[in-house]
C-alpha cells in the first residue's frame, strides 16, 4: 500500500483540541464565527496576553497553536503556511511577528505554546467562565505563583500586618468590656 504517513502531512499539536467545532454564537452565522475567532487570534499576537469567554479561548487556542506550529515547522517561504497566517491574521503587519518574533522564541519548546487559566467570574452578573489566554514567554508577569505560601511576598506581609492590626483592636475591644462589666 502506498499511503502516506498521516504524521508527515500535519503537525502535532501539544493541547487537545475538540473533534467538533464550539458553538459560538453570533447573529452573522458561521462567517461571523470565523470573523470572532480571527479577530481572537489576531489579538492574541498582538497583545499577548487576552481575558475573553472560555469557550471562545479554548477554540482560539487551536487555532493560534496550529498557527504557530506551521510557521515553525515550514518558515516564511512556504506558501501554504503564509496563506494560513494571512487568513488568520487580519493585521499584516503582526504575520512578522509570527515569524520574526513567536518562531524564533518557540524553536526549543516541546510543549504548547499557549496557556489558558481560568479567570474568576463576576459576581453579581453574567455567569459565563471566564480565561486568561496567553502566549508563553511573554513579557507580562505571571498569572501562576508557585510560591503563593512565602512569608516575605508582598501581599503576605500585607495580610499579616492587617490581622495583626484587626487582633490588636478585638483585644483591646475584650479588655474595655472585661472593665465595664468589672465596675
Amino acid at each position: 500500500m502506498n499511503q502516506a504517513n498521516i504524521s508527515n502531512l500535519v503537525s502535532k499539536l501539544n493541547i487537545y483540541v475538540r473533534p467538533k467545532a464550539r458553538r459560538l454564537k453570533n447573529p452573522a452565522g458561521p462567517e461571523g464565527r470565523l470573523l470572532k475567532l480571527r479577530k481572537t487570534v489576531t489579538a492574541l499576537i498582538k497583545y499577548e496576553r487576552l481575558e475573553l469567554n472560555f469557550n471562545r479561548g479554548e477554540e482560539a487556542r487551536g487555532y493560534a497553536e496550529r498557527l504557530i506550529s506551521e510557521a515553525l515547522r515550514h518558515g516564511p517561504a512556504h506558501h501554504e503556511t503564509m496563506k494560513l497566517a494571512d487568513f488568520w491574521i487580519l493585521e499584516k503587519q503582526y504575520v512578522h511577528k509570527l515569524f520574526k518574533v513567536l518562531v524564533p522564541r518557540y524553536e526549543n519548546f516541546t510543549s504548547s505554546y499557549t496557556k489558558m487559566y481560568n479567570a474568576p467570574r463576576l459576581y453579581p452578573g453574567m455567569y459565563y467562565k471566564k480565561s486568561v489566554l496567553e502566549l508563553k514567554g511573554n513579557v507580562y508577569p505571571s498569572l501562576h505563583q508557585e510560591y503563593s505560601q512565602k512569608r516575605n511576598l508582598l501581599h503576605n506581609v500585607l495580610l499579616d500586618e492587617a490581622r495583626k492590626e484587626f487582633r490588636l483592636k478585638k483585644y483591646d475591644e475584650i479588655v474595655d468590656n472585661f472593665k465595664q462589666t468589672r465596675m
